[in-house]
């Protein structure tokens, strides 16, 4: 029997947006007026009640609204379904709830009601504040939206603002991504995510194969707005997340630290740790039109040792923390000695340090991630 269960957290997924991005590779659908949304949302609790059997009676930690664009669904059903997690699972009030909205007319001004309804942080997806680098990569925003979305959050008692922020796009030079980062400064988040732009196969952006920064560029963007970032007191505790004191989102920071998630919803995921030491993955249908006939899961398997080891390390190194041997094998089950080559291997390169029971990813290491993730492969 296992005697160390990891943290729980709960993420809802919601599959609609108004128009899927060009560089979006997520389960989204587009919406119509004549989705009902109080049926997927019935399925979506009926789901959470299905896999009670699975957590054990365990505290959930966090909770994270996402999608696709939450916003879209009417508040009385947001309402409810919060609610409705409230009585099924262990909640205490306090505890970090997310949402994430897109700044346009149908979300912003459903804000303040969020906040009343118990969501306490809100994250909103902007991504640039520059016209022409929207129509690049396919939104459909307007800067007045923008700019009213983040007034009505602050009129709030929302604890946490966060702001969506992508760099490296289509011809993007570096004037214009430090542009897009002192612009997002300026209207003064809690928190920043800042993520470099990767084209996937599956998005439209892929297909227009679009001619991105080089390498140099991106080099000079990354080290420029870090430290404009860190002169405005954001802390960089992850490579792509910048925080006030106290203002670290807590529920990406438990996927990073290999805690337990439940997915509910289209095309949710859900790692979840056993009292026989197995870790399930779960991953549900993405098909709205499935999900609302009961059909919720597409796969369920027990995640096997090599990939327990990859998905560790994939997520602790790219945070700015120490990382626990010991916890590694609470989490894994999975003995120091089976992965000390990797470790001997990985500082021979300059990649990470160790000290004691902790290794510490080094510069070298954070700058080539990719390199260093190949080891642990």
């Amino acid at each position: 029997m296992i005697n160390y269960l990891p943290p729980l957290s709960l993420y809802i997924h919601i599959p609609w947006c108004l128009k899927k991005c060009d560089y979006c590779d997520f389960n989204v659908h587009k919406y119509q007026k004549k989705i009902d949304q109080n049926n997927y949302i019935k399925h979506v609790i009926l789901d959470l009640r299905n896999n009670l059997p699975l957590i054990l009676n365990r505290n959930i930690k966090t909770v994270f609204i996402g999608g696709g664009s939450p916003g879209l669904i009417k508040i009385e059903i947001i309402k409810k379904l919060i609610k409705k997690i409230k009585e099924i699972l262990k909640i205490k009030n306090k505890i970090e709830i997310t949402i994430e909205i897109n700044p346009n007319k149908k979300e912003i001004y459903k804000i303040n009601q969020f906040v009343k309804a118990g969501i306490n942080r809100i994250s909103i997806g902007i991504q640039t504040f520059n016209k022409k680098n929207m129509v690049l990569i396919g939104r459909n925003q307007e800067l007045k939206n923008i700019m009213r979305s983040v007034k009505i959050v602050k009129s709030t008692n929302c604890k946490n603002f966060n702001i969506d922020i992508i760099y490296g796009l289509p011809n993007q030079t570096i004037e214009e991504a430090i542009y897009d980062i002192k612009k997002a400064i300026k209207l003064k988040p809690d928190h920043i995510s800042w993520y470099q732009l990767t084209v996937e196969k599956n998005t439209i952006l892929y297909y227009k194969k679009p001619i991105l920064p080089n390498e140099n560029v991106l080099y000079k963007i990354t080290k420029l707005g870090n430290k404009i970032l860190k002169n405005n007191g954001f802390y960089q505790y992850e490579i792509s997340s910048y925080a006030k004191k106290n203002k670290k989102c807590k529920h990406n920071l438990n996927y990073w630290r290999f805690g337990d998630y439940l997915g509910i919803g289209c095309g949710a995921h859900s790692k979840i740790t056993q009292s026989n030491n197995k870790i399930l993955r779960i991953i549900k249908n993405k098909r709205p039109i499935d999900f609302i006939k009961g059909k919720y899961i597409n796969k369920k398997y027990e995640i096997l040792k090599k990939d327990k080891i990859i998905e560790y390390f994939m997520n602790y190194f790219r945070i700015y923390e120490k990382v626990s041997i010991k916890k590694f094998s609470k989490y894994t089950n999975i003995k120091e000695q089976d992965i000390l080559p990797k470790i001997q291997k990985a500082i021979k390169h300059g990649y990470i340090t160790k000290n004691k029971n902790n290794l510490n990813t080094t510069k070298k290491g954070k700058l080539f991630l990719n390199d260093l993730l190949e080891i642990f492969i």
